[in-house]
């Protein structure tokens, strides 16, 4: 069969990449074209057009780049109707993705499954009238997410397990260097080591680093290590790191968490992988007008987390410090905590357990494959 498929960021590239590797497995004519990565190149097929010539984050640059997103879209909406793959798969990427998702719906009869479902249940809510007319199957990596379409809005889904747990999984079974060895590979000191991850994009790194610095310095008899993250170039991190003991390694983030004691994490994938490696942490999101964010996460946002451990538990698992709550006094007292106090620092990871018992086991690609390829079997038998 033909597989078309779209991804609009590195996440979405890794995702899909092991989604196709397991495609394959299934259906070993699979055919595959996409605008996607080059993790998803790796695995095969025409790649039409890079992600990192379709993501732009944040309002202005949407702004300054829409002839080249609207270019971008009427593109993709012309190669899918010109190769009439017998799917579209549609990977995250709400803003881009469910456009075209209206274009297939209305003008072709492609059949349209999304993988790893918008997030609608945190913000516009109202984008489920588009899902419920526009895709014809979607597959889910959050657990929660199950009551939230079916229960909530009567929209069948199909929740499939977390890849970051696959992606976790994996790296533990293969992975063999010990702390001490991890340590003199990266020039670090004997000391015990606070993980900082301080977000993937800029302005996460301008608002958030700083602050997450002072309030682990205060701990001497630690040392700290920052995740660089792919696409940040060393001087951008110097800038905010300044004089303080920071070291910082690139592409080794997940030796980094098997090694380290306690962790501060931005929101985001990180701490989910955080917890998957059982490392106990505080999770920091600044943000420039605090007090209003604050306001907007009480009174506007449909969830009471923002961290994915917290909110796939349904409890308080980790301490979220966010908008006008994250201070260095609050991060500074939180890891106190955290390496100081046994019993709550056991309670966090009991937590991360009843987590990942809510998770599943390994396996989410596979299952999406599966389900996938039966369903379309199912569909061309009619």
């Amino acid at each position: 069969m033909k597989y078309y498929l779209i991804v609009g960021e590195a996440s979405g590239d890794l995702h899909a990449s092991h989604l196709m590797t397991a495609l394959k497995a299934e259906d070993p004519q699979a055919e595959f074209r996409f605008f996607g990565g080059d993790l998803m190149a790796a695995v095969g097929g025409t790649l039409v057009k890079h992600y990192k010539e379709l993501a732009y984050m944040g309002f202005i640059p949407v702004l300054l780049h829409l002839r080249t997103i609207f270019a971008n879209m009427k593109r993709c909406k012309e190669d899918i109707a010109a190769w009439q793959p017998d799917v579209l798969i549609l990977v995250d990427y709400p803003g881009f993705n469910l456009n075209i998702a209206k274009f297939v719906h209305a003008r072709t009869q492609i059949p349209v499954f999304y993988y790893i479902s918008p997030k609608i249940w945190a913000w516009k809510e109202h984008r489920i009238r588009n899902i419920k007319r526009d895709v014809d199957e979607l597959f889910s990596i959050l657990p929660f997410e199950v009551e939230f379409f079916e229960g909530k809005h009567h929209y069948p889904i199909h929740y499939v397990g977390n890849p970051t747990v696959d992606e976790v999984t994996a790296f533990q079974a293969a992975y063999s260097e010990t702390a001490d060895e991890f340590k003199r590979a990266n020039g670090l000191s004997p000391k015990p080591v606070i993980a900082l991850l301080a977000g993937s994009r800029k302005q996460e790194i301008k608002d958030n680093l700083p602050d997450m610095i002072r309030a682990a310095a205060s701990f001497p008899e630690y040392q700290l290590v920052l995740a660089g993250a792919p696409g940040i170039a060393p001087e951008y991190y110097k800038e905010y790191v300044g004089n303080a003991d920071v070291k910082i390694i690139f592409n080794r983030t997940y030796p980094l968490l098997r090694h380290a004691e306690a962790a501060l994490v931005t929101s985001g994938t990180a701490t989910l992988e955080t917890a998957l490696f059982r490392v106990p942490q505080a999770v920091c999101y600044h943000t420039p007008i605090g007090k209003v964010i604050a306001f907007l996460k009480r009174h506007v946002l449909k969830v009471r987390y923002i961290s994915l451990v917290n909110l796939i538990a349904d409890r308080e698992v980790v301490k979220e410090l966010v908008a006008d709550t994250m201070t260095v006094e609050q991060i500074r007292a939180e890891l106190q905590r955290i390496l100081c106090d046994e019993a709550y620092r056991r309670q966090m990871l009991d937590g991360y357990e009843y987590m990942a018992s809510r998770l599943g086991e390994a396996g989410a690609p596979v299952h999406a494959a599966r389900e996938m390829v039966a369903l379309l079997k199912k569909r061309f038998k009619k």
